[in-house]
C-alpha cells in the first residue's frame, strides 16, 4: 500500500495533548504507524554523560500514532489523502483542494 505521510510533510495533529500544532515528518515507521514529528509529542530523556555527549535531561521527539496526523493543503488546513493516477504515475492529492502533493 502506498504511503499517504511521508517524511518532510507538513502535518497537524488531530488528537492527543499537543493538538493543533503543526510540524514536519523527519521520520516514519510504516511497520509500527507511527511517525516522528518536529516539536510535537516531546518527552524528557535522562541521558549518562559519554565521551561524545553531555548528560543530562534531553527533550527529545517522541513517535506519534500516523492515525492522529493530517497532512496540510496548500491553504494551511487539514485534509486526507487520495490517490490518482496523472498519465502512468500515481501521484498523492489533497482532496480539500484537489491539488497534487
Amino acid at each position: 500500500m502506498a504511503a499517504k505521510l511521508k517524511k518532510g510533510d507538513k502535518v497537524v495533529v488531530l488528537t492527543g495533548k499537543d493538538k493543533g500544532k503543526q510540524g514536519e515528518i523527519s521520520s516514519v515507521s510504516p511497520k509500527d504507524n507511527k511517525a516522528v514529528v518536529d516539536g510535537v509529542n516531546i518527552a524528557i530523556r535522562h541521558t549518562k554523560q559519554s565521551a561524545t555527549s553531555q548528560g543530562g535531561r534531553l527533550p527529545k521527539a517522541m513517535p506519534i500514532d500516523l492515525s492522529n496526523l493530517a497532512i496540510l493543503d496548500k491553504n494551511g488546513k487539514a485534509t486526507r489523502v487520495g490517490f490518482r493516477m496523472e498519465g502512468d504515475k500515481k501521484v498523492r492529492y489533497a482532496k480539500t483542494t484537489g491539488e497534487v502533493i
